[in-house]
């Protein structure tokens, strides 16, 4: 892939969203990412994609729909890779 296809909401702290992150550097799966701890209107996206809680790491995706901590199979069957 050669453009980000999703965002990827995290924080600095978070160990789902570095594990999340290292797996989908190795499958060459680009994505851009966003802390939510510097950005108030990321942590609003967050909030509206899990019913109001900051529960990362959560991926938007062009199309507006949401996966929460998702593995890397469901981010590929979302992608259709």
């Amino acid at each position: 892939m050669s453009d980000a296809s999703f965002v990827l909401y995290s924080t600095p702290w978070c160990g789902y969203c570095h594990r999340l992150k290292s797996q989908l550097q190795r499958e060459g799966i680009e994505f851009t990412e966003v802390d939510i701890e510097q950005d108030p209107d990321a942590a609003l996206i967050v909030k509206q994609a899990n019913g109001g809680n900051q529960t990362v790491p959560t991926l938007v995706f062009a199309d507006g729909t949401a996966l929460t901590n998702p593995s890397v199979a469901q981010v590929k069957a979302q992608l259709g890779v």
